[in-house]
């Protein structure tokens, strides 16, 4: 009987997307990583508009004050330690900070790639570090509502730094 072709997922991305070595970035899921990147950065302002409509005048600006600081000391925690504490070389539970402190290691150009295997196929290593870092930002956000009018600003500094 005649062979039928391989259609599997892996293979007709590597057909459609750009090689890169002997990787391969997909430019369609590079697109919509973008794109969804993009509108979860989207949604710490907007839940700051939100969370600020819920409590009193008095706390209108604390409170939209958390989300947009969570944006700011997140991201820098993200870029020299958390992306590596998430996804580095294993150390157990944790994953070892050096592996991509300061996002060294990965490249806008290629997938991510650990110890010579690729984690994510098919979008860039960068693109897919900025995607997480995203997540990161908004959920100590999210959880901002939970303590509406119950938190100092300082220590809420100190519980970002510390999730």
């Amino acid at each position: 009987p005649p062979r039928r072709p391989d259609l599997s997922p892996r293979l007709l991305s590597r057909r459609r997307g750009q090689a890169v070595g002997s990787m391969v970035v997909d430019m369609a899921s590079t697109a919509w990583i973008l794109v969804c990147m993009a509108l979860v950065q989207l949604m710490t302002p907007g839940l700051a508009f939100f969370y600020g409509g819920l409590v009193s005048s008095t706390s209108v600006i604390t409170m939209m004050m958390q989300s947009f600081v969570a944006m700011g000391i997140i991201s820098i925690l993200w870029y020299v330690v958390g992306f590596s504490f998430c996804f580095g070389s294993s150390l157990g539970f944790f994953g070892n900070p050096g592996t991509y402190a300061g996002m060294r290691g990965l490249n806008a150009a290629e997938p991510l790639t650990r110890d010579g295997e690729v984690l994510v196929d098919g979008i860039p290593g960068l693109l897919f570090a900025g995607y997480q870092g995203m997540f990161a930002v908004i959920t100590p956000a999210l959880m901002t509502g939970a303590f509406a009018d119950r938190f100092r600003f300082r220590p809420y500094i100190l519980f970002l730094s510390m999730w």
